[in-house]
């Protein structure tokens, strides 16, 4: 039914990790097939391509869903229905700035110091022109292939580029003056098959697997039995945002806990928990959570 386009390169693993924890396993010959299938009734066609193509075949209708980051829609201007975040800008927990970047001995502290006719590099001309004339810059603005920061200062004046933390920037002896954007990857949608109601139906379907796989991701269930008289004790002990099951036990003077709580620190809050009182301690991967 659906005509789904994955991302090729950086975020390739991330989403291949993702749809297999949601149960959408892409089966393909290898890395390099640009073909692939999923096994659901909901999902007719898979296909591999770069990010940056995805927001514009998605929008002619090439394909129906496809997964690409804020900023190659952006630059693209395509028409396309979000259907929301699935990670950072690398698919990860990182979000991605596109930044203006000088060299950091440079007079100019923001985008409204540069003069007229400065010189920029950056794989996003499109987005780097618009940014500029919201600000009254006019600007020549260079399309870049690849190692955008090595352009400085012999080839141009400035880059517009992609950074997670700026350290690779501040590496090359450049310094941030201001930012076009903040990017995550998201699941977008061509419209009109979003208004086919079987085909939104299908696409909404996706959304709850793919969105419970990500809340999933760092939690785990823990089971532990817990004498009654030290239950507000081992309550006590969890995360403040922890809402426990508690179930009644053969045993009238036993009750038995259920709770989700973070992955990280469970390492202190498993001997917290057995000093407080709780026995028989399960610590169970999660998949998914549907809410």
């Amino acid at each position: 039914m659906l005509a789904i386009v994955l991302p090729k390169g950086s975020l390739e693993k991330q989403v291949l990790e993702l749809f297999s924890s949601a149960d959408l396993h892409v089966v393909r010959g290898g890395d390099r097939d640009y073909h692939a299938r999923v096994d659901d009734p909901r999902i007719d066609k898979v296909r591999f391509l770069r990010p940056q193509e995805i927001p514009t075949y998605v929008e002619q209708g090439i394909f129906d869903l496809g997964i690409s980051g804020r900023d190659w829609i952006t630059e693209t201007a395509a028409d396309v229905v979000s259907l929301g975040e699935i990670g950072g800008g690398r698919a990860g927990e990182a979000v991605v700035s596109v930044v203006l970047a000088v060299p950091k001995e440079s007079p100019w502290e923001s985008v409204t110091d540069l003069p007229d006719g400065v010189r920029i590099s950056t794989e996003m001309p499109e987005t780097t022109r618009r940014f500029l004339e919201e600000h009254g810059v006019k600007a020549k603005v260079f399309t870049s292939h690849g190692a955008t920061e090595a352009k400085i200062p012999d080839i141009v004046d400035a880059i517009v580029d992609l950074t997670e933390t700026g350290s690779s920037l501040r590496k090359a002896g450049l310094k941030i003056i201001g930012t076009l954007l903040t990017s995550r990857t998201e699941l977008i949608a061509n419209r009109a098959a979003y208004e086919d109601p079987a085909k939104r139906a299908a696409m909404e379907d996706l959304v709850v697997l793919v969105q419970g796989a990500l809340r999933a991701r760092g939690h785990v269930l823990l089971k532990l039995n817990v004498p009654t008289d030290q239950l507000d004790a081992v309550i006590a002990s969890l995360p403040a945002m922890s809402s426990p099951t508690v179930m009644t036990l053969a045993a009238a003077d036993m009750r038995a806990l259920e709770t989700v709580v973070p992955k990280k620190g469970v390492n202190t809050l498993i001997p917290a928990l057995k000093a407080a009182g709780a026995r028989d301690i399960l610590e169970l991967p999660i998949s998914k959570i549907v809410e």
